[in-house]
């Protein structure tokens, strides 16, 4: 067996890892590369392989750094299936149609700002069409539904805890030498987040590729993070406005269910937010369609919620007129908006408004990767470049870790104690290097396991049978 790390390794934006027996090989996700300068030239050099020979795809997830180049290896050639959860199809109908759009609108930038003397036109890296075509490759699986994709191997996919239909791969492959289990984490979400039921233990596995993203720190527990949120929010809203980037897939929901829960409680009056994503609108309401993915009191917060609309008053925006009037709004309004790292979309218009006015407060919920404006507000920038203008920093800059939807260090471990015994072979992914070297020898350290690597991008590995 070879596994090829494409992507998602050294850094946690790319994921991609092809996969090679003697008898098949497959995709564990097809993610792009997101954040700085180098992210477009990597996304059109990926996928440099024999699509023709490539047998079906399976993917843990529909974030964008995991799915988001599954519209360009179809439009390669790929024709075979991906094979994906019921709720992952869902949101994947809306997140690669809503990529491709932003990938359309920039390729017709930069047309626009290109040397005509000295450059050629680049084509966005795949189209709204071409989005909607990968869209008739999708195979769904329910949670715990065994599936064979091969004829040499078995699936199942198991609740990740991140985001809806995110899912553990428990493959296993059958060899002349016996049968192998491959297991794939994902990302995996927060035991105690308080918005998802908890991932899923796996008891065993020969091989084990597993996420690092948060494994060099701690989240605040659900208490001191509803303290945090309280703080932030309570000190702004009568003098400015709160801004909150965030993944519209994920981040959205758990915060919004953050703040009814500080509403609720009588801790906050009642609030007016502001959803100013048409994506993010659409995966809140496949959120509360599938109730029964939650975790139980998000159950009975969404009740609460339905049944109290003076104490959150909640608004999706859809047109642009209607996002730019947001920013004639001085104080009272709190604003989700995409993207969650700040590079893109609706945020940055937001973000250059309120950024500049000390009375305002910029909420950061999320992994910012490096090169991303949210990684540059975080790491204390006091000057941004939004939009070709210069803008200070004057708004107050919260961290709220508390949100994350993945699985911090302990959680990471705390997952992995759920192995009888060590697998033969475990990789550490979708971490930054120095994170997943790190978490690579926390595993060996505390666990005792041996075997144990941290893969950089475009390396490879042969496996004994």
């Amino acid at each position: 067996m070879r596994l090829n790390f494409l992507g998602g390794v050294g850094e946690v934006t790319g994921s991609c890892t092809l996969v090679e027996t003697a008898e098949m090989r497959f995709l564990v996700d097809c993610g792009m590369f997101q954040g700085g300068h180098e992210a477009w030239t990597k996304n059109q050099a990926a996928l440099a392989f024999d699509l023709r020979r490539l047998d079906f795809v399976l993917l843990t997830h529909a974030h964008i750094d995991h799915s988001g180049l599954l519209p360009r290896l179809c439009a390669l050639g790929y024709r075979g299936p991906i094979h994906v959860t019921t709720t992952t199809a869902e949101l994947l109908e809306v997140m690669l149609t809503d990529s491709a759009h932003l990938q359309e609108k920039e390729a017709e930038w930069r047309s626009r700002h290109r040397d005509a003397r000295r450059q050629r036109p680049t084509p966005p890296l795949y189209t709204v069409s071409q989005a909607r075509a990968c869209l008739a490759q999708l195979r769904t699986v329910a949670y715990e539904t065994e599936f064979r994709p091969h004829p040499a191997l078995n699936c199942s996919f198991h609740d990740a805890g991140h985001i809806l239909g995110s899912a553990i791969i428990d493959a296993h492959l059958r060899t002349g030498a016996g049968t192998r289990r491959l297991v794939f984490s994902g990302d995996l979400g927060q035991a105690a987040n308080g918005l998802l039921l908890p991932p899923r233990h796996i008891d065993s596995a020969d091989l084990l590729l597993v996420e690092s993203t948060y494994g060099n720190r701690m989240h605040k527990t659900p208490e001191q993070t509803q303290t945090e949120l309280h703080a932030a929010i309570s000190g702004t809203l009568a003098n400015g406005n709160v801004i909150i980037p965030a993944f519209a897939v994920g981040r959205t929901q758990a915060v919004l269910y953050a703040l009814a829960g500080l509403a609720r409680s009588g801790r906050l009056p009642p609030l007016r937010i502001f959803i100013d994503s048409p994506m993010a609108e659409k995966a809140t309401l496949i959120t509360r369609r599938h109730l029964e993915l939650l975790a139980p009191e998000v159950r009975e917060l969404d009740r609460w919620m339905r049944g109290n609309p003076p104490e959150l008053q909640l608004r999706y925006t859809h047109e642009v007129e209607e996002s730019m009037a947001l920013n004639q709004i001085r104080a009272g309004a709190i604003i989700i908006s995409a993207s969650g790292m700040c590079d893109a979309g609706r945020i940055k218009h937001h973000l250059r408004w309120n950024l500049p006015r000390s009375s305002c407060a910029v909420l950061i919920t999320g992994f910012q990767a490096a090169g991303t404006l949210g990684r540059r507000l975080v790491d204390g920038a006091r000057n941004v470049r939004i939009f070709n203008d210069d803008i200070p920093v004057r708004a107050q800059l919260h961290t709220i870790g508390g949100l994350s939807a993945h699985a911090d260090r302990e959680g990471l471990l705390a997952w992995l104690r759920g192995f009888a015994h060590a697998p033969g072979r475990s990789f550490v992914v979708h971490g930054e290097r120095e994170t997943a070297s790190g978490f690579r020898d926390e595993i060996k350290r505390r666990l005792g396991w041996t075997g144990v690597e941290s893969p950089l991008q475009g390396e490879a590995y042969t496996l004994e049978a």
